[in-house]
């Protein structure tokens, strides 16, 4: 286990005792988000993603040390093993050379060299390595048996063992491996195909690239159209090279008798079993790190979306637009709830244009509605229009802004939605998401499977089980880190909280249904199957709003209530009410260092607790989005014809990919900035767009091309809006 420890925080450069410390707690069953903000002590004060860098390297090499266990018993029961072998194999730290290591020795099915060995040819194999005198042909003569007829099919079965015992060598695996993942270059075709999606690979129709320059989203494109029959992808590396270095490893002289049959053998190896095997280790580890990559992307994106400021307290319509079928209207109150909906036909084939303004107009006086979110989807650009045109008839005092409705659909139709609205049918669901997704993005988000949102790219290429628990992963950390109302989250929202799940999240909320709403944390331990352990990892990003403790509003743990009342007693402060707290809070901050540190010690309290509990005196109930800026409201329509090559103004940032990201600058198709135009005045070069941009920024940008017939915008990257 030591071993283990040492090898993870070599691996991740992390100090050792705050990894052994961050996987005695993960042992123990603590959750990453629990240990990243109430064990700081512990963990040196990691956050969440060192916590699960040291996470997946201790699996990785647990995983490792058992399967060198296996490795040594089999080679051990072979009487195989020799003191280096053991050396070699208990000092590997890679996966891929510790199965090179075992690979001789690995149980093998019958192939052609298996045959010759059994048909007597080893000997002649062996004789092919290393005579430097003789008759070949009485040599070989004496080969000749019931199963080999032949002179040629002699020397042709030793080939065969003699090409396995090179493909087996480790050191030559090695060496092909590095030669192939470092100096190979990619080459793709274009196949003579009729497929509909073919137009999208018009960049690799002749594609040439070496290895090492080779981008993520390049080799999952590559590996997209290679899956559609669209395109030929081959790895093409100097083979004359590899049978240079071969002969000088294995030291083979020109002296020997059957020196071409020998190099032959080198040949067969390349060809029939080293290239193809390698280039398929090659292509799995591209697509692993363009996975990583893709599924990095995605994350950040993820986070950002859901962690976009909400608009609160206020009474939204979302309309999901559509032609035939109608826009369906739903509204909802200042907590979310569902008011009335209607459909209505502002739009072609029906055109029932005044109906659609009287109905939306009633809605709007009946329930004062501030803010109008339209679906981005078909119709969306004529149902914007419309809506601009109502606000201006009439003058109303209203702003509508256009909303990423990806995965409203999904939503509509899941178990979520049925338990939800259960009298409400499927399409008149997905506006009501569309509405509340700008009240509140992550409580709404939640509900949607992530692969749905809209975000990232070649969601549906990459690992899906990678993307699974990583999407996950950010899901739990975004809900967290903004906390959860104990009082009206939904049971989805609150299955994603430190310690619990789904079944544990139904039973908060059927217990909250029957006692109607939580006073105090404590309560939470009278829910069926909430524990001490439960409670300990979920109480401290559960909020009560105006609660019997007003502690309970923040993100101080219960467990450290006691040391709160400690310190304001020390500071002659009564806690009632949150003055009482941003007192406490600004007599503590007039501290200096050692009376700190003297009054830490005398209450056994740590310093990051110390400076959790005063951050949260000092802003109780504070949300983490409160410093994301807001959606841009608007109240007219941006056409195509308005703009100018040149023209400042203001954008949305919907997506970001490797090559730029998508810009709503309020046209029915985002804009692209592309990678290149992200740099102010071209001072420096931009790799990565995440550097410069998130979704959700607010940006200010320059139109720098227009194509009218496409109906595209090219932007220039100019700065983020002030307060960004």
């Amino acid at each position: 286990m030591a071993e283990i420890l040492r090898a993870v925080a070599s691996r991740t450069d992390l100090p050792l005792t705050a990894v052994s410390g961050t996987i005695a707690l993960l042992d123990q069953g603590a959750t990453v988000p629990f240990i990243a903000r109430y064990r700081k002590a512990q963990t040196h004060g990691m956050d969440e993603d060192q916590i699960r860098d040291i996470a997946k390297a201790y699996k990785y090499l647990t995983e490792l040390a058992e399967r060198k266990v296996t490795i040594l018993k089999t080679i051990e029961e072979q009487g195989k093993l020799t003191p280096e072998l053991r050396a070699q194999i208990e000092n590997c730290d890679d996966a891929n050379v510790l199965e090179d290591l075992y690979l001789p020795y690995k149980p093998k099915r019958k192939t052609k060299a298996t045959i010759a060995i059994e048909q007597g040819l080893q000997p002649l194999a062996d004789l092919i390595k290393s005579a430097t005198s003789g008759d070949i042909d009485e040599i070989i003569k004496t080969f000749i048996n019931g199963d080999i007829c032949t002179k040629k099919e002699a020397i042709q079965g030793a080939m065969y063992i003699i090409a396995e015992e090179i493909t087996e060598n480790a050191d030559v695996r090695a060496y092909v491996r590095k030669e192939m993942q470092h100096r190979a270059t990619i080459a793709s075709k274009k196949k003579k195909t009729d497929h509909k999606e073919a137009f999208k690979f018009e960049l690799y129709e002749d594609f040439n690239l070496e290895i090492a320059k080779i981008k993520p989203h390049q080799w999952l494109a590559l590996c997209r159209g290679e899956d559609l029959g669209i395109l030929s992808v081959n790895l093409n590396v100097d083979t004359d090279g590899l049978q240079f270095y071969i002969r000088h490893h294995l030291k083979i002289s020109d002296k020997l008798l059957f020196y071409n049959e020998y190099l032959e053998s080198i040949k067969l190896a390349l060809s029939r079993y080293l290239e193809p095997s390698i280039e398929r280790e090659v292509r799995k580890i591209l697509k692993e790190v363009a996975d990583l990559h893709a599924v990095n992307v995605f994350s950040q994106n993820l986070r950002n979306l859901l962690l976009q400021a909400p608009i609160a307290d206020c009474v939204i319509m979302g309309i999901d637009p559509g032609f035939a079928s109608g826009c369906k209207v739903a509204v909802i109150g200042r907590q979310g709830e569902y008011l009335e909906g209607v459909v209505i036909y502002p739009v072609p084939p029906r055109n029932k244009f005044a109906e659609a303004e009287l109905l939306t107009r009633g809605l709007i006086e009946k329930y004062d509605v501030k803010i109008i979110a339209i679906g981005n989807g078909t119709a969306s650009r004529e149902t914007e229009m419309f809506v601009s045109g109502l606000i201006k008839k009439y003058s109303l005092d209203v702003h509508y802004l256009i909303t990423n409705e990806a995965g409203a659909s999904v939503y509509s139709a899941s178990e979520i939605a049925k338990k939800e609205f259960p009298h409400l049918d499927a399409t008149e669901r997905g506006n009501i998401s569309i509405a509340r997704r700008v009240q509140d993005p992550l409580a709404e988000l939640v509900k949607i499977d992530p692969k749905s949102m809209g975000v990232g790219l070649y969601q549906h290429d990459v690992d899906q089980n990678l993307l699974e628990n990583e999407l996950e992963a950010v899901v739990e950390s975004c809900v967290n880190q903004v906390g959860v109302d104990l009082n009206s989250a939904s049971f989805k929202l609150l299955s994603f909280v430190s310690g619990l799940n789904e079944r544990l999240a139904t039973e908060i909320v059927n217990f909250r249904n029957q006692i109607q709403r939580f006073d105090h944390r404590d309560q939470l331990k009278q829910v069926k199957g909430i524990g001490e352990r439960t409670f300990e990892q979920a109480a401290g990003f559960l909020r009560i709003r105006s609660g019997k403790e007003p502690l309970d509003n923040t993100s101080i743990h219960p467990e450290s209530y006691d040391k709160v009342k400690l310190l304001a007693d020390r500071m002659s402060i009564k806690l009632a009410d949150v003055s009482s707290f941003q007192r406490l809070a600004l007599a503590l901050k007039g501290l200096d260092d050692k009376k700190i540190n003297a009054m830490l010690t005398d209450l056994h309290l740590d310093r990051p607790t110390y400076d959790l509990i005063v951050e949260n005196l000092m802003k109780p109930g504070r949300d983490p989005r409160e410093d994301v800026p807001p959606p841009i409201l608007r109240s007219d329509v941006l056409k195509l014809e308005d703009l100018t090559t040149g023209m400042v103004l203001q954008g949305t940032v919907r997506n970001v990919v490797d090559f730029g990201a998508f810009v709503d600058i309020g046209l029915k198709n985002d804009a692209l900035l592309h990678v290149s135009k992200m740099s102010p005045n071209s001072k420096r070069r931009i790799n990565n767009p995440l550097e410069v941009v998130q979704v959700g920024d607010i940006l200010n940008v320059k139109i720098d091309k227009i194509e009218l017939e496409k109906q595209r915008v090219a932007l220039e990257f100019v700065s983020k809006a002030e307060g960004v």
